[in-house]
């Protein structure tokens, strides 16, 4: 399983406008990808409600993982948006 610990940069944490575009970016990869608190219990990233429930701050770390074909690009690029607080998933490398 890969995964990638990563600590929120958006200041308002993983909230209304931030939570939706890491959901549409989670869709974007085509990867089935969980998010965790360190040591809580996984959800579905795809998931608005599910992430919204999951109550992450801004400076917190969350934990991205995944066992798809594909999940190492697909982390590194989430990890990223999360980490920078971006409005968009990067571009791939």
């Amino acid at each position: 399983m890969a995964e990638r610990r990563v600590t929120i940069g958006w200041a308002e944490g993983l909230h209304a406008r931030p939570a939706a575009v890491f959901v549409k970016a989670v869709a974007a990869t085509g990867v089935p990808i969980t998010i965790a608190k360190p040591g809580g219990t996984p959800v579905n990233a795809a998931s608005l409600l599910g992430l919204l429930a999951l109550g992450a701050k801004g400076g917190e770390e969350v934990v991205l993982a995944s066992d798809a074909d594909g999940a190492d690009q697909a982390l590194d690029r989430l990890a990223k948006l999360v980490a920078e607080g971006l409005d968009e998933l990067p571009a791939a490398a």
